[in-house]
């Protein structure tokens, strides 16, 4: 039985996946990224590795993906985190057909074909607005941790409306509010529509088809779930292993290295041909 793994290296926290042959997760890991970008990628993979009971000679591949994906240095190659994150998402949902990638520093809205492949993408890569770290701005001012921010913003009665377009003025906007006097509840569900407003507006750039899958970390938060579906009208598809799906996406690609490499040269020459 051979292996494959992803890497994936975010701004905000590193994630790995190993696969066996039947494209089954094996093994998984989820560590903050911190400042060293190459020891962040090892330990993530190490913890992989042990969560799955394997050795580093059992996996055959690794490819590393992410805005750190070059720093994967135990890696053989790498891969865009678009493509990665495309690639899990058609796994999981076989009928997905957009896209949408929140992380801590960036979004990106991705349409992809029947077939898995890439059609058009966008991202806010000038402005982390709607991003993870907006809701990382709001945990920091209402010293609310972020895995209660969803389930928080969902007791909401009288969301206030977030105006600001920069995150760097977000914690000022949320203090302003509850100076005000507003909820806490009502000014984190502000904020959450802020965001899911911002991302569906990516996606309407790439076209909204069904069926809509939610990646990357900030899916695991409830109230952005609900903030988005209730924006677009439409039930998103949501996993356990949504946090992963970009590890997910660049393991699946290793085994297809690996299983191409067994390939007799005949199938190698008539695929070519």
């Amino acid at each position: 039985m051979a292996y494959a793994a992803g890497v994936d290296v975010g701004s905000t926290q590193t994630k790995a996946v190993i696969i066996n042959e039947d494209a089954e997760i094996i093994g998984r890991a989820l560590t903050d990224t911190g400042a060293n970008v190459v020891l962040a990628a090892q330990k993530a993979y190490q913890i992989a590795l042990e969560d799955g009971d394997l050795e580093e000679r059992e996996v055959e591949y690794v490819i590393g993906t992410g805005y750190g994906r070059y720093r994967v240095t135990f890696g053989n190659t790498q891969v865009t985190e678009i493509s990665c994150h495309a690639r899990g998402a058609a796994h999981m949902f076989p009928d997905t057909r957009t896209v949408l990638d929140m992380g801590g520093q960036d979004t990106k809205a991705i349409r992809i074909t029947d077939t898995g492949e890439i059609f058009d993408f966008c991202m806010n890569d000038k402005c982390a607005a709607g991003t993870g770290r907006f809701l990382g701005a709001a945990s920091s001012a209402l010293e609310i941790p972020l895995p209660e921010l969803g389930s928080t913003a969902l007791k909401a009665e009288r969301p206030v409306r977030i105006s600001t377009t920069c995150t760097v003025f977000a914690e000022s906007e949320v203090l302003s509010w509850l100076g005000k006097g507003k909820k806490i509840e009502d000014i984190l569900w502000g904020v959450h529509q802020s965001i899911a407003s911002r991302s569906i507006g990516l996606l309407r750039r790439v076209g909204i088809e069904d069926e809509i899958t939610f990646t990357g970390g900030v899916a695991r938060n409830i109230g952005m779930i609900k903030a988005l579906e209730e924006g677009m009208g439409k039930k998103l598809n949501v996993s356990e292993e949504s946090h992963y799906m970009g590890a997910l996406g660049a393991s699946l690609f290793a085994l297809d290295h690996i299983l191409a490499s067994r390939a007799p040269s005949s199938d190698v020459v008539e695929e070519l041909a």
